[in-house]
């Protein structure tokens, strides 16, 4: 502790050397710098001696040779001047952001005592792609990608308005990660804006490399299992939540951005919802929020009922039921674990592995190992049924993250189902409702609407009301301009 104390103040006392001195860029003190760097391009220029260094993968090779290289070899020592004087090139005076300058993707220029930067940053990405986890049948197909500047277009493209504020921050003592927080000025709420963008400065991390890394820094519980900030790859879902009076940001290097305040029930909510029928879409959330039940209760009801509880079963049932137990060796409760896990395994393979492998090996795992299980009498049918109607109940909830969140919740309720009946069940049910009731996100209760109470904001919540009926923000956003739309007269 006392090391990290004096190297943290040793540290701090550099940074206010550094501040208060900013040492000349040189071009022996960038080489020294990137020293050991063999992937960074040195070209000299001896006839008017002028010296380039770039990161050939970090730039476009067409811009470095047209507007730099091609032009250097034909110019004469008098040209240099009125060369330099060119609107591509940037005179730096302060050597750490010609550094950080070579690092963005750009190129610098050394002539005489003088260093100059050219824009000229066009490292390779991926395209704009179908977003392979939030797929939806109606609405736009595209997806964000790794590259933050494309990020941000689609979100621009999509708001072409001057009220779309972005303001940037760095994360990560080593990766210096760019990170945008964006907001609609005059919807969103400033102070809750000026609190995102306080947390986030104020996490001291060497790396950032995902969205999902950053939230879990200025998560305000982060022992919690939930997650606390909505996670989306979908432009289109960033805007609606922009446009909510929340804020968005995103991250470089990560095809996910993040939005804030987030409550519980946002997690079940689809971008499909706002494209269909007002009535579709209720109807949908109803049957997510029916599969959040199912898949959090029903195989810890079995264990609850096959173990204590055979009156609640209806007697034809429950001789079916008894038959289908009759060679099972284990108790309800690790007959249920032990499907439980198989079916986790099953999951986590297919995730791994290439899509086409992953299918066969889920058809693999679903049929040919269930039915073998039964076979062998160590599992049976009933309770098969049971586990595969949860593991299927949990791919409706849209939210990946939140859906794996209650997998393993799943798991807690089973054993308390399994050590005290319904009791147990219940038990496990009011310690997760007062769990969330407990969560915040930016000083937001994580089940508003809900508690607090606030019937208004249920048009977007439980239902989606038409859209001529959804005429406030939500009251948890705070926002200064609470009206979303109206019919003109």
């Amino acid at each position: 502790m006392i090391k990290k104390l004096l190297l943290r103040k040793e540290q701090q006392h550099e940074l206010q050397q550094g501040d208060s001195a900013p040492s000349p860029p040189t071009l022996a003190h960038v080489l020294q710098e990137f020293e050991q760097c063999s992937d960074l391009k040195h070209r000299f220029f001896p006839d008017i001696h002028i010296d380039v260094l770039y990161f050939d993968h970090m730039v476009s090779g067409e811009d470095v040779g047209r507007e730099i290289l091609q032009p250097l070899r034909s110019l004469s020592v008098q040209e240099v001047s009125a060369y330099m004087r060119r609107s591509p090139f940037k005179r730096i005076d302060e050597a750490k952001r010609l550094i950080k300058g070579i690092l963005d993707g750009q190129t610098a220029l050394f002539w005489k005592d003088q260093a100059y930067l050219a824009d000229t940053n066009g490292p390779q990405f991926r395209s704009v792609q179908q977003s392979e986890t939030e797929t939806v049948i109606t609405g736009p197909h595209d997806s964000f990608i790794e590259n933050i500047q494309t990020n941000l277009s689609l979100i621009r493209s999509r708001i072409k308005s001057s009220h779309l504020k972005v303001i940037p921050c760095e994360v990560g003592e080593i990766t210096k990660t760019t990170v945008y927080i964006l907001f609609i000025q005059d919807i969103a709420n400033r102070e809750l804006v000026h609190k995102l963008v306080r947390r986030i400065e104020s996490v001291e991390m060497d790396g950032l490399t995902d969205t999902n890394m950053l939230i879990q820094y200025i998560d305000e519980h982060p022992n919690s299992v939930f997650p606390q900030f909505l996670t989306t790859e979908r432009p289109d879902a960033a805007v609606s939540r922009l446009l909510s009076g929340r804020i968005v940001g995103i991250v470089d290097g990560s095809p996910s951005a993040f939005s804030a305040p987030t409550n519980f029930f946002e997690f079940f909510s689809s971008p499909d919802d706002y494209y269909q029928r007002w009535m579709l879409g209720t109807a949908l959330r109803f049957l997510r929020f029916l599969a959040f039940i199912i898949t959090v209760t029903f195989t810890a009801f079995y264990v609850s009922v096959t173990t204590y509880h055979y009156e609640m079963i209806p007697a034809a049932l429950l001789t079916n039921l008894a038959e289908s137990r009759y060679r099972v060796p284990f108790p309800p409760i690790y007959e249920a674990l032990l499907m439980e896990i198989t079916i986790e395994l099953l999951r986590e393979a297919g995730a791994r592995l290439p899509t086409k492998i992953g299918q066969t090996i889920g058809i693999v795992g679903g049929i040919v190992i269930g039915q073998a299980a039964v076979q062998a009498g160590l599992t049976s049918n009933v309770l098969i049924i049971a586990v595969a109607s949860s593991a299927i109940a949990s791919f409706v909830i849209p939210s990946y993250v939140m859906s794996a969140s209650i997998r393993l919740i799943r798991f807690g309720l089973i054993v308390l189902a399994g050590m005290w009946g319904n009791m147990g069940l219940m038990f496990g049910v009011a310690y997760i409702v007062i769990h969330l009731s407990g969560l915040s996100n930016l000083g937001v209760s994580y089940l508003s609407p809900l508690a607090p109470m606030n019937v208004s904001d249920w048009k977007d919540v439980f239902i989606r009301a038409p859209y001529w009926l959804m005429r406030k923000r939500s009251t948890s956003v705070k926002s200064p301009n609470p009206t979303r739309n109206r019919m003109k007269q």
